[in-house]
């Protein structure tokens, strides 16, 4: 079944249909800018843009950057404060003409890495963290996802986590990747000591740079970088959808 997935982030709002039996993008995906300010009705138009690139009319499955329960958003992280209490769900399948799922954005990067990237297979407890404009958190148990784990928000130093070891944190403060590693590295040592992983896969856009840092943290868990990088929100928020389907 192919499913048209999008992911909505803090700066763009990508897209592409997804094989899901394989995992597969079939199509060059699709980017637009993130409104500013990023309301309700200026993203679902955004969303919509994507959608009618494709002249989409099936099912769509959409990451975004919110604890969501049953469609509505609880959150906003790095995403306007209208959203908290608007049925994302309800106000993308309005714009698109399309069904519309919509899950968390981290929970839907770690969906396609445990189905078709480097957790696949793995039991356990595996922690996927994104690294981009914040800090994402998915949680699986022997495969399981719990949903909304927004642990990017946890307090270091007495700030928000993602203030100081997201991506945006390093290229706001210009600080290179070795001063960077010692914060984020700070940061995974506290999910440690939380939880207490056995792998943790790190994803988002910095993931690219893994060779720049990963050799040099410290958590006991094993650490790999994820393997679908920028495609993992598309991906998984198109499986999240099938899952989803009557």
């Amino acid at each position: 079944m192919n499913i048209l997935g999008i992911d909505v982030g803090g700066s763009g709002i990508k897209g592409a249909p997804v094989n899901t039996e394989s995992g597969e993008i079939l199509a060059e995906r699709v980017r637009v800018a993130t409104p500013l300010p990023a309301k309700p009705e200026p993203v679902a138009q955004a969303v919509a843009e994507v959608a009618g690139q494709f002249n989409w009319h099936g099912p769509i499955g959409c990451g975004f950057p919110a604890a969501i329960q049953n469609g509505v958003a609880l959150t906003a992280a790095n995403i306007h404060k209208k959203w908290i209490g608007t049925d994302a769900a309800d106000i993308f399948s309005q714009a698109t003409g399309c069904p519309t799922y919509v899950l968390n954005d981290a929970d839907a990067a770690g969906l396609a890495e445990m189905t078709f990237g480097a957790g696949r297979g793995r039991k356990g407890v595996v922690m996927i963290v994104t690294i981009g404009t914040g800090l994402g958190t998915a949680l699986f148990t022997d495969g399981i996802l719990l949903p909304n784990a927004e642990l990017g928000h946890i307090e270091i130093r007495g700030s928000d986590a993602e203030l100081r070891a997201s991506d945006a944190a390093r290229k706001r403060d210009n600080i290179t990747w070795e001063k960077w590693t010692v914060r984020f590295d700070e940061y995974l040592n506290a999910l440690e000591k939380l939880f207490w992983p056995d792998l943790f896969i790190l994803g988002g856009g910095a993931s690219k740079k893994g060779e720049s840092f990963i050799p040099q943290l410290t958590v006991r868990a094993e650490v790999l970088p994820a393997q679908f990088l920028n495609e993992a929100g598309i991906v998984g928020a198109a499986l999240a959808a099938k899952a989803h389907l009557p």
